[in-house]
């Protein structure tokens, strides 16, 4: 069992025992560590200890920082990417699909994926040759072509890497300081990629609604249909819909696990403590 699935663990327990208020010594019995490696490894993970990660993740942060977002909705999207986290900005471009593209799904494309690790589970890696077109969190590696046809469908599939997988991997790898710029080559329509490029602004740390998504691409009836095109992200954490929440009744569905969602936001939040606390 890896560090983060222990992590997940954990926070599947304190979810289903939060009325109790779980002490340390309850929570690493539940992932059948001693309190002591279980505090340290959890906090060589995110940074923080559990009980502060715990605060993180909790529904009452979820809406000060959407309150926040509330008065600073047009600086949250216009700013860019924050850059007093440790993550470096992150700048992708999306290169859409033309419409006979798109209708081809692929045909004569040639797609390489590989598999990856990252501090939230095993990822699925996959290119075009021209920019990464798929990252997603996996469980088992048997079905990473299945995935990747769901959106290429007459594509030629093999698993092998290029640059693209390779330079993503490295920075997987290594801290994430080193991050500059992944090139994307994804496949969707035109609101889609509205939506995708409007949650690329959002800064690491912060959360949003669905209808400020919805405000940002002057769409505001649109609050549906934003998270809709949110469930068809075909990129894990680089396009962030991790990062958009609901107002009211927790912090939303997540294409790859409601408790990941969880993980990644109260990491992120962890993160840029840490960094205010240097």
């Amino acid at each position: 069992m890896t560090d983060y699935q222990r992590v997940a663990k954990a926070i599947t327990y304190i979810k289903e025992h939060s009325v109790e208020q779980p002490n340390l010594d309850a929570i690493a019995k539940a992932v059948h560590l001693s309190p002591y490696h279980f505090h340290r490894m959890f906090k060589e993970w995110a940074g923080v200890t559990p009980k502060e990660f715990l605060q993180y993740i909790s529904l009452n942060y979820a809406k000060e920082l959407l309150k926040k977002n509330e008065s600073i909705e047009e600086a949250t999207f216009h700013t860019g990417l924050s850059s007093t986290s440790r993550l470096h900005d992150l700048f992708v471009n999306i290169e859409g699909m033309t419409p006979g593209e798109y209708k081809k799904r692929g045909d004569n494309l040639n797609i390489r994926y590989d598999f990856s690790k990252s501090p939230f589970g095993k990822m699925l890696i996959a290119s075009t040759g021209k920019g990464i077109c798929n990252l997603s969190f996996i469980e088992d590696e048997e079905g990473g072509e299945e995935i990747i046809r769901k959106s290429w469908a007459n594509a030629n599939v093999t698993q092998s890497k290029d640059k693209h997988i390779q330079d993503l991997e490295e920075i997987l790898a290594n801290d994430w300081q080193d991050l500059d710029e992944v090139k994307l080559h994804i496949r969707g329509t035109e609101f889609q990629l509205k939506v995708w490029e409007a949650l690329l602004k959002i800064p690491v740390g912060q959360l949003v609604s669905y209808s400020d998504v919805a405000e940002a691409i002057e769409n505001p009836k649109a609050s549906r249909a934003v998270g809709t095109a949110l469930a068809n992200n075909p990129i894990a954490y680089l396009i962030p819909c991790h990062r958009v929440i609901r107002k009211v009744g927790g912090i939303g569905k997540y294409r790859w696990g409601d408790i990941r969602k969880q993980a990644i936001i109260g990491w992120e939040a962890s993160q840029i403590t840490d960094v205010k606390n240097d």
